[in-house]
């Protein structure tokens, strides 16, 4: 593995040490690199609404949480600035997402990603789409 791969990785080990809601997601890495992150969960009986669906909010927290991963990794401390997110169709119980957050762009101070989320068919579900303000202060890894 490559330096800036380690590095990343061992960034976003630090913040996953602190993320209760990322565990209680019951979030798996799948790959992390510089600018990018995909995660893996499943939905529970809990994460699901009065419609059986699962809740919007799980799957807008599911990308939120790769979005930080991602633009985390890059080194530089990153805060969410701004969000949003497109719920494509429908995500059941037992229903396991994988989340996909790539870099759009980066400046020295604003950065921008795109995250997909899909399930087990490879459908896409959610669109999610942040931006981040790159503060000057670098992780301590």
């Amino acid at each position: 593995m490559e330096n800036s791969a380690i590095k990343a990785k061992a960034i976003v080990d630090k913040m996953y040490a602190n993320d209760d809601f990322s565990k209680w997601l019951g979030i798996e890495f799948i790959e992390v690199k510089q600018g990018s992150c995909t995660l893996k969960m499943t939905v529970t009986t809990e994460m699901t609404n009065g419609f059986d669906i699962a809740h919007g909010g799980i799957s807008f927290s599911f990308a939120d949480s790769a979005f930080a991963f991602a633009s985390n990794s890059q080194g530089r401390i990153a805060v969410s600035i701004e969000t949003a997110i497109s719920h494509m169709a429908p995500i059941f119980e037992n229903d396991t997402l994988t989340a996909i957050a790539t870099e759009d762009d980066i400046s020295n101070s604003l950065g921008r990603y795109t995250v997909r989320v899909t399930n087990q068919k490879a459908k896409l579900v959610a669109l999610f789409k942040g931006t981040v303000f790159r503060k000057k202060e670098n992780w301590d890894v």
